[in-house]
């Protein structure tokens, strides 16, 4: 039996149309959003981080990653009652799942890293998936290098995970900054992210916003999202209050840069690839 052409035709569309939607389908399927959040801590401003959590609980996220120092810290006698104060400010937020990298502020001793690990709810160093992401969250708290210990379980952790799309590593202390800014990328952090496919390393402690590409991985230094403003408020030079804000699509991950809208902030929002590079430039002294 011949189908009239107009028929085919029709059949035609039709699947072409089937194919699309499934396709639309798994795309938004493997399509979300995450919160990375910048240090709370090192001299905390009132309010900063509180209305960092309103603005980035409307983005819905899947989830939140904090690059460290939650708490003030350094003083083991109070550690207990800061975690906990930390908690009271959470409480409006805890259907979204939060993933702490340890700062130099969390962990400086035995007894911080044991509190750590139990108002945290993980040890220093771990790793999760989200869909097609994977993160890794490694622990420099107390170097300002990357440990070598840390180094192997960032590798064997790649290895177990080669078949996410998408792939983030998250530590504190910014060991990459010198490397990266002078575009040497004969260190050991860097050969890892190459080999397995890393797209981003995020890092805090200096309160700045700073990014930097790499032989396509981008480090990004977080803007301070409650610690004081080591430099003077000048957006363009990335001292400011806010957060990021990462879409995730199948293989492709985009981070926008928000900053807190008024009175601590103009809300100001750009796209990382629109933000300009490091370059050459010092970051300000550390405090």
């Amino acid at each position: 039996m011949k189908f009239p052409r107009y028929w085919r035709f029709a059949c035609l569309v039709s699947a072409l149309g089937i194919w699309l939607l499934g396709n639309r389908a798994a795309s938004q399927k493997d399509s979300f959003q995450f919160v990375v959040f910048g240090d709370r801590t090192g001299d905390a401003q009132p309010g900063v981080y509180e209305q960092a959590w309103q603005a980035a609980a409307a983005e819905n996220p899947a989830f939140v990653v904090s690059v460290g120092d939650s708490i003030e810290g350094y003083d083991d006698g109070r550690a207990e009652a800061e975690w906990l104060h930390l908690e009271q400010i959470l409480t409006p937020y805890r259907r979204y799942p939060l993933f702490l990298a340890p700062g130099n502020h969390d962990i400086w001793s035995p007894r911080s890293e044991a509190l750590f690990r139990k108002h945290a709810a993980h040890p220093p160093h771990y790793s999760f998936d989200y869909l097609g992401a994977h993160v890794t969250v490694l622990d420099n708290s107390r170097s300002e290098q990357l440990p070598a210990g840390e180094l192997v379980f960032l590798e064997k952790d790649l290895q177990a995970h080669q078949d996410q799309s998408v792939k983030f590593i998250v530590f504190h202390q910014p060991s990459w900054l010198v490397d990266a800014m002078f575009q040497n990328p004969r260190f050991p952090l860097h050969q890892l992210a190459k080999k397995y496919g890393v797209r981003y390393v995020i890092a805090g402690h200096l309160h700045q916003m700073l990014d930097v590409v790499l032989e396509g991985v981008t480090y990004l230094s977080m803007v301070s999202s409650g610690g004081h403003l080591r430099g003077t408020e000048q957006y363009k030079d990335g001292w400011f209050f806010g957060y990021a804000l990462a879409s995730v699509r199948g293989q492709q991950a985009d981070f926008q840069i928000r900053e807190l809208k008024p009175p601590r902030g103009q809300g100001r929002i750009t796209a990382l690839k629109d933000w300009r590079k490091a370059g050459a430039d010092a970051p300000a002294a550390m405090r």
